[in-house]
């Protein structure tokens, strides 16, 4: 007799919705994203995974009900931020030097700065080569492979990766990758990308939007 494995769900949308000057953006959109589930998260731009992905980092007011983690994104962000590692499509524009960066990251999340280190110099980036550098004045793929370190080194229990690889050169992809396949397994990995012949064989689910909706659930087997 096959035992049948219950996930938990950590982030449940119903009936989820935003507009932006009366134009919506995503649309009564339910969804469950459960613990184990390595989803790619695919459409064309301007489907909502983006407003989706930020809907669920409590960085918008929304309609309908979301959690994350058992929790409101919106009244409890701090707390479940914590817990979430999030890699955004396009870099802040932050001033501050990389060497304040990785302190101000240790600090909050109470990770050594070496663990972020190592992980930024697999992926190709001269860390201590670039400490008195400005975030903002570093090229597309250094500011990615520090962004992709701090968002791997805090170990969250969620990941949320917008275009990660978008600006990676093809070493630092595959150890990108590499780090990804053998990462926390009762982990919940979100994948937004258009790259899908890169990720398919990271990922078990497949979730498509189109103008706000869901259009496509699948598992899919590796």
């Amino acid at each position: 007799m096959i035992e049948t494995v219950i996930k938990k769900p950590v982030i449940r949308a119903e009936g989820l919705s935003k507009s932006f000057n009366k134009q919506k953006v995503l649309r009564d959109l339910s969804v469950d994203f459960n613990e184990g589930d390595r989803i790619a998260l695919v459409g064309q731009n301007g489907a909502g995974k983006t407003t989706l992905i930020r809907c669920i980092l409590g960085q918008y007011v929304y309609d309908g009900k979301l959690e994350v983690l058992d929790r409101n994104p919106r009244k409890e962000r701090v707390i479940i931020l914590k817990d979430v590692g999030f890699v955004p499509q396009i870099p802040p524009p932050l001033k501050i030097t990389v060497q304040e960066m990785l302190a101000f990251f240790s600090n909050l999340c109470n990770v050594p700065v070496d663990d972020f280190v190592t992980i930024a110099e697999r992926l190709g980036l001269k860390v201590k080569e670039s400490f008195s550098k400005p975030f903002v004045a570093l090229s597309g793929g250094m500011k990615q492979k520090l962004l992709v370190s701090f968002a791997l080194g805090k170990q969250p229990k969620i990941l949320l990766m917008d275009e990660p690889s978008a600006n990676l050169d093809p070493a630092a992809r595959e150890m990108f990758f590499s780090y990804l396949a053998e990462y926390n397994k009762e982990a919940l990995l979100v994948l937004s990308s258009h790259r899908m012949d890169e990720i398919k064989g990271l990922v078990n689910r497949v979730v498509e939007m189109d103008f706000g909706n869901i259009i496509l659930d699948e598992n899919i087997k590796r």
